[in-house]
């Protein structure tokens, strides 16, 4: 079986500021036609997606449909004859990134339909959100080698048009249903996502799951019509508590007064170098304040023996050092990373969703301060391995 995505997203913000950056560089570089020229679809693009509410728990009962939450690139497919337009979840363009799903979706997709799904890449049986975000490059060479080194798939979950008919207004199981008679005989890079009314098995998915890169499980009301824009889905997400190094923070870049942005986190890989894992962030703005003042004796004599002082960042350059704060990638090129370092004395517990190749995938969320912590006992040692899982085990068969 092909690592394609051995099977039978959400674009945040450094991901629509770069894409912007990206496609501008596209057109100039190659004299590429970034935009999309007029599609004659009941639903024309571009179209936001509909969202998901964060909730604790999976709502139960007959009216509700469950599915995995995948962890890759929102996007809605819109197929018009010989056209296919990928759309990112904030109205971008994305077939310049995935050149090896246009093809496939030509061949497999009616030649009129709207279809929502995520664009995922698998590498050693488990999703990869490092190998997508390297997609998002303004050089097209460095898109087809990584295309042919590491292809994507797309996953489909929802259905907006068909034909001529605009199915926004019908209900989701009846979207679902002809959802799966139009990819009845996918295969390869296009998949269904699997679909369950029964609690149960949504559950053993979250669970067993997790170890593939899933996010955690969607709950969808049969009855519910797709309302672009709207969190009318929810969807629960795996968070855990870890015990950080507050090595660092960043000034909060708005407001009229010094307040604090995010805390930057640290733990201690084995050799007892303190890693950089992330921030914490979300504060409301009089705790921004309040951090300024609380954050200042900490501040004192940090830069001297600090082990981030270098704002050189190894791994961006591609080295294998350790990873500190600060460092412009491509990511980030035009954005302040400027931060201020602390002394080695606090340790925060926050709570997080899951890491990858060492680092929290996401924000984390401040909890408390524990100063019944030592800096030195915030190591790697405390977090939870979750045992892998082969992606490819959530679907029947491989088609």
């Amino acid at each position: 079986m092909r690592e394609r995505l051995e099977l039978g997203g959400q674009v945040g913000n450094i991901m629509k500021s770069h894409l912007k950056r990206s496609a501008k560089a596209a057109e100039s570089e190659y004299g590429h036609e970034v935009r999309q020229k007029k599609m004659n679809l009941p639903v024309e693009p571009p179209v936001l997606p509909m969202l998901a509410k964060r909730v604790d728990k999976l709502p139960i009962g007959s009216g509700w449909i469950y599915e995995p939450k995948w962890d890759g690139f929102r996007t809605l497919v819109f197929r018009e004859g010989d056209e296919i337009l990928l759309q990112s979840r904030e109205g971008k363009p994305l077939n310049r990134y995935f050149p090896e799903l246009i093809d496939p979706l030509l061949e497999q997709l009616r030649d009129k339909c709207v279809l929502d799904g995520e664009i995922v890449i698998s590498r050693n049986g488990a999703l990869d959100f490092d190998a997508l975000q390297l997609r998002i490059h303004p050089a097209a060479s460095r898109v087809k080698l990584l295309s042919q080194q590491t292809p994507a798939s797309i996953v489909f979950f929802d259905l907006l048009a068909e034909g001529d008919h605009d199915w926004r207004e019908k209900a989701f199981a009846a979207r679902r249903e002809k959802l799966e008679s139009i990819l009845s005989k996918a295969k390869l890079p296009l998949h269904i996502t699997p679909a369950t009314d029964d609690p149960a098995l949504a559950r053993d998915w979250f669970q067993r799951f997790e170890g593939a890169g899933f996010d955690g499980v969607i709950a969808k009301a049969k009855d519910n019509t797709y309302q672009s824009d709207k969190r009318t889905m929810f969807k629960v997400k795996h968070e855990r508590d870890c015990d950080c190094v507050v090595a660092g923070f960043r000034w909060y870049r708005k407001g009229d007064k010094p307040a604090v942005g995010s805390l930057l986190l640290g733990l201690y890989n084995e050799s007892g170098t303190l890693q950089h894992v992330g921030v914490c962030g979300s504060f409301p703005l009089e705790k921004r304040y309040e951090l300024v003042e609380y954050l200042e004796p900490y501040r004192k004599n940090a830069a001297a023996d600090h082990p981030w002082s270098e704002i050189l960042d190894d791994e961006a350059e591609g080295g294998a050092g350790s990873r500190r704060p600060g460092a412009q990638s491509r990511w980030s090129q035009g954005k302040d990373l400027s931060w201020e370092p602390l002394r080695l004395e606090l340790v925060a517990e926050v709570a997080y969703e899951h890491m990858q190749s060492g680092r929290f995938r996401h924000m984390a969320q401040f909890r408390r301060w524990r100063f019944d912590k030592k800096p030195q006992d915030c190591t790697y040692e405390q977090l939870e391995v979750v045992p892998p899982e082969e992606l490819k085990s959530i679907f029947p068969k491989n088609r």
